[in-house]
């Protein structure tokens, strides 16, 4: 056979395994039923690129349901109610003395069958960091000296009683996926740090995964994630099955894409910032938020600005304070989010039961800080911040012109516009300020290496069982000097020794001993008044909005059982509660009319909703969730385009492989008449 005859055969045979490739997986994709409608909670909100990690050892890129869906945790937390909710854990910790706690188990099944067993726990809380170093809760290990299992559902975590972090414990009983010895131990023994990388464990597909929740995969497409009731789940003996059989989760980047379909029906439950929801809510009776008026959602997390401390002349706490003054926070709030997000108090404590009883409410009412330009001009006029060249901006007591940018990622249309507010509130008092919007990427990379002048972010302050993991985020006192990158926090800078000492000191103490906790928390909020060392702007909210069309059962104001959120690892906090009140319209004969609520408004903004369409160039912000950790959060670029169906995708396949035939077809004809 010549050269030419072999280029030949290997290009035909190539061909035609990519045909044959192609026309496997339409098969295969066209076999599986579409869920029925009326069976099916469509979700969205937390789902920004393709639904192909489900390793729950990187909750940070792992897609949404998998650490709750797929994989539980001991426990729920739902912050809103400062309330523990036993999962896997059939009660709660129980203090054996003081340096070990005992925790039962529910006689719960992993799917293939195998019971979960306190084994199980340990290898989950101790094994596994110990032979995987790099894992982001290793930390764990600096005060949990082991952990004994005196019987299948019996676990002792044994601590060290200098270095007990009881706050982090605490967190990580709630955030911890429960894992499969059986299936995670041989794995590590053949590949070991390696199946960080794996974008599956125990698997060839996410169908197969061996998990335990009420919810496996049923199937993915590039922008569609569906999952299917789990039948014979444990926990149906406890808590009864979750109404909807199947979830499909899909990707949305748009705004007035989600609005529509939101108010068509298409989507039944939001994780999305909508603008424009007060002006909805009034106007569609079928609409659902948690509270029925402002601010219309719980809080999740704080808007904080970060001031890199190591420039002048953000290195000057007067200069600092100066900028607390001069920003208007409520022009934020009313303009960017119609009412819809809370300003946040000096020190960020968000007002939920575990946080709002250590705010030391004396201080910050003698502190007085609130909007009033005047106040900041006469800060900086005595700090020497004023104009010496005459061009209008205040300068450096060098003559150096001050000159700030507040950098937010582009597309985060909320925070966009917040950075625009706050750089014409530094304008006012003769600061010159300019908002700066880069891709996300370099904006993170900025963010994580301390290189900027101010940026807006809300990675780590997610609402907790205790307010420290929100000031060990925010203030981290190992932090690297600027350059490195500084993952856990701290993006800032700021390095206080007093803080350092009260952050160790309440790690240390008790969650129960109330009375030191406040005392330590009212010293570390006296330091930051003092150096306003960032700035809380808002609380970023819990963005929820649902229809009654096909479902009912939200959790409202009216009974508030959880936090309805199923961004990222935050099912826990009252997502899988929620799936566990939906009921089905249909089943409860009950309808939903599409009309407008005789209540509607005429002095909200309008909010124009558009037809079916395919593409959009308004850009959604996209709320970050990621817990508190020793890792970096992860955040995928956002495309400008909606999803495409998956019954589209199937016909473009086999166009695509109609084509490829073809080709193949005409080579070997074209060949042969040479």
């Amino acid at each position: 056979m010549t050269g030419e005859s072999k280029a030949l055969s290997l290009t035909i045979a190539l061909l035609f395994i990519i045909s044959a490739s192609l026309l496997a997986t339409i098969t295969t994709a066209s076999s599986i039923p579409q869920p029925p409608r009326d069976q099916t909670v469509v979700i969205g909100g937390g789902l920004w690129s393709p639904p192909t990690n489900f390793n729950p050892l990187v909750p940070w890129s792992a897609t949404t349901g998998t650490i709750g869906l797929i994989y539980e945790t001991l426990y729920l937390y739902i912050p809103n109610l400062n309330k523990w909710i036993p999962w896997i854990a059939s009660d709660m910790p129980k203090w054996i003395n003081s340096t070990a706690i005992e925790i039962k188990l529910r006689n719960a099944y992993w799917w293939d069958g195998k019971p979960i067993t306190s084994e199980d726990i340990k290898f989950t809380y101790y094994t596994l960091p110990k032979e995987i170093p790099s894992l982001y809760y290793a930390n764990i290990l600096s005060y949990l000296i082991n952990v004994a299992t005196p019987d299948a559902r019996t676990v002792i975590f044994k601590f060290n009683a200098t270095s007990m972090n009881y706050p982090q414990f605490y967190y990580y009983l709630y955030t911890l996926p429960i894992l499969p010895e059986h299936i995670y131990q041989p794995i590590i023994k053949k590949v070991g740090m390696k199946i960080l990388k794996m974008p599956i464990v125990g698997a060839s597909k996410p169908e197969d995964i061996v998990g335990s929740g009420m919810y496996r995969v049923y199937y993915t497409t590039s922008d569609t994630l569906y999952y299917v009731r789990a039948d014979n789940w444990w926990g149906k003996a406890y808590f009864g099955l979750p109404g909807p059989k199947y979830i499909k989760y899909i990707m949305v980047f748009s705004n007035q894409v989600a609005i529509a379909m939101l108010v068509r029906g298409d989507l039944d439950w939001s994780n999305f910032f909508i603008p424009g929801v007060p002006t909805l809510v009034n106007r569609y009776n079928f609409l659902v938020t948690f509270y029925k008026t402002k601010p219309y959602y719980l809080p999740a997390n704080v808007a904080v600005l970060f001031m890199n401390v190591h420039k002048a002349p953000l290195n000057d706490p007067r200069f600092r304070k100066a900028l607390y003054y001069a920003i208007d926070i409520d022009r934020i709030i009313n303009e960017v989010y119609q009412g819809a997000v809370e300003k946040a108090n000096p020190v960020g404590l968000i007002n939920i039961p575990a946080w709002q009883q250590f705010l030391a409410k004396d201080l910050i009412e003698k502190f007085g800080y609130k909007y009033d330009p005047k106040m900041a001009e006469k800060l900086l006029n005595e700090a020497g911040y004023v104009d010496r060249n005459g061009d209008g901006w205040r300068d450096l007591p060098n003559g150096t012109t001050i000159d700030l940018k507040i950098i937010v990622p582009y597309g985060w249309t909320d925070w966009m516009q917040a950075a625009i507010i706050i750089a014409d509130c530094l304008k006012a008092v003769g600061i010159k300020a300019e908002a700066s919007f880069p891709a996300y990427g370099v904006y993170a990379d900025k963010m994580y290496k301390g290189e900027f002048d101010l940026l807006i972010n809300n990675f780590g302050s997610f609402v907790s069982i205790s307010p420290w993991t929100y000031y060990e985020w925010l203030l981290w006192p190992d932090a690297p000097k600027i350059g490195q990158y500084s993952w856990s926090g701290n993006f800032g800078r700021f390095y206080n020794k007093t803080i350092r000492s009260l952050l160790e000191e309440i790690s240390h103490t008790p969650l129960s001993n109330i009375n030191k906790l406040k005392q330590l928390y009212r010293e570390l909020e006296l330091v930051l008044l003092q150096q306003m060392p960032y700035i809380p702007l808002w609380y970023n909210a819990a963005w929820f909005q649902a229809t009654t069309i096909y479902w009912t059962g939200w959790p409202t104001s009216g009974n508030p059982y959880g936090m309805p959120l199923t961004w990222p690892g935050t099912w826990q906090y009252g997502g899988l509660l929620t799936l566990l009140h939906l009921k089905s319209m249909k089943v409860t004969g009950t309808t939903t009319s599409h009309t407008v609520s005789p209540t509607q408004t005429t002095t909200s903004p309008q909010v124009t909703i558009p037809a079916k369409t395919t593409t959009s160039t308004t850009l959604t912000h996209k709320t970050s969730s990621t817990p508190i950790s020793t890792t970096p959060a992860i955040t995928t670029s956002t495309p400008t385009t909606t999803p495409v169906p998956a019954s589209s995708n199937a016909t473009y396949g086999i166009i695509v492989a109609i084509i490829i035939i073809g080709i193949i077809v005409g080579v070997i004809i074209w060949w042969r008449k040479r």
